[in-house]
């Protein structure tokens, strides 16, 4: 795995899950900062879906061409092994004032 940075779209492998989290391998959001990628062996992600309920904890973006979710209500620590082909980028200004909102 080469270097992983935020706003970085990758597969990741979510499973085992308990109960309710998010299941499966999708496309997730890394979103922990630049300088925690580069000497952890985690990351912070977010997965995405094209379902869900709406909430103001989930903006909504088009990617890939897709309209979906980021799902910062469903924010996960994980291993950079359990990261797969990377898919793309999202913009910061898309997702972060979402993200700042919820620790307020």
């Amino acid at each position: 795995m080469g270097v992983v940075k935020r706003c970085e779209v990758y597969w990741v492998k979510l499973d085992p899950t308990v109960g309710t989290e998010i299941k499966k391998t999708r496309p997730a959001l890394v979103v922990s900062p630049d300088d925690m990628n580069a000497v952890l062996p985690r990351v912070m992600v977010a997965p995405l879906t094209s379902k869900g309920q709406p909430l103001g904890c989930r903006p909504e973006v088009t990617f890939d061409g897709k309209m979906g979710r980021i799902l910062l209500d469903q924010l996960r620590c994980v291993d950079k092994a359990r990261l797969g082909g990377k898919l793309g980028e999202i913009d910061l200004a898309l997702w972060h004032p979402f993200l700042m909102e919820m620790f307020e």
